[in-house]
């Protein structure tokens, strides 16, 4: 076997994180990579183990060879709850996933993997099928009345969210810009946030970055500076 260096591995769509915060449950783990990485392209799996031994990493799984190589330019290093991470390409996706269900032999690696490729491409299916239902009836009424006259301002207010979302997902997307100061979640009326920066100019990168962006397949948020 080679060395292990990065090198060595061909770019793959599935990415291999290490040097995650331990102390974060799986969920959330994997929400928060879902909403981080989901701005690089479709995502397909994230997957992240709670054994002891393979604690403090994961793998993220795209649709195409592309979007991955983007997140491993953009990401790695990035301060993940206060750690960098440490970004590579997987050595195949079926092995991740076979030694975290502790099923792996590599005789039957590939046979796995057109199984799995196979129950992805259905699942697939049905999600397009699905998400074009959901285009042509048209996006759910919004009932909070925004003012898109507000002036520009450092503080944003941002709507669509999906009510899973929490304020240290949301950080982790708005900290790429800089300027970054806080979140700030409204309990009583979940999916919407108000995004702090230092100054204005900061403030209208991050909407003009992140306006209509996916959090997951059916919420996009909406930016706009906040009322005051």
């Amino acid at each position: 076997a080679g060395s292990g260096t990065m090198g060595d591995i061909p770019p793959s769509q599935t990415i291999y994180i290490n040097n995650l915060n331990e102390k974060i449950k799986k969920d959330e783990l994997k929400k928060s990579l879902q909403a981080v990485f989901s701005q690089f392209g479709k995502i397909l799996d994230v997957v992240a183990a709670k054994t002891y031994k393979m604690r403090g990493q994961a793998w993220v799984v795209f649709a195409d060879v592309a979007s991955a190589t983007s997140a491993m330019r953009t990401m790695n290093g990035f301060p993940f709850y206060d750690k960098p991470m440490r970004l590579a390409y997987a050595v195949t996706k079926s092995d991740a996933v076979a030694k975290l269900d502790g099923s792996f032999t590599p005789r039957d690696a590939s046979v796995r993997q057109k199984r799995k490729a196979d129950s992805q491409r259905e699942e697939r299916e049905s999600q397009a099928a699905r998400a074009e239902e959901e285009e042509e009836r048209g996006p759910p009424p919004v009932t909070i009345r925004t003012d898109p006259t507000a002036p520009p301002n450092e503080i944003l207010f941002v709507q669509g969210l999906p009510e899973a979302t929490t304020a240290q997902m949301l950080s982790m997307l708005f900290q790429q810009f800089p300027g970054f100061k806080e979140v700030r979640m409204v309990e009583a009326k979940p999916g919407i946030a108000f995004v702090e920066f230092d100054s204005e100019t900061q403030a209208s990168v991050a909407l003009s970055g992140l306006q209509g962006f996916r959090i997951n397949p059916t919420h996009s948020m909406t930016l706009s500076y906040a009322k005051k």
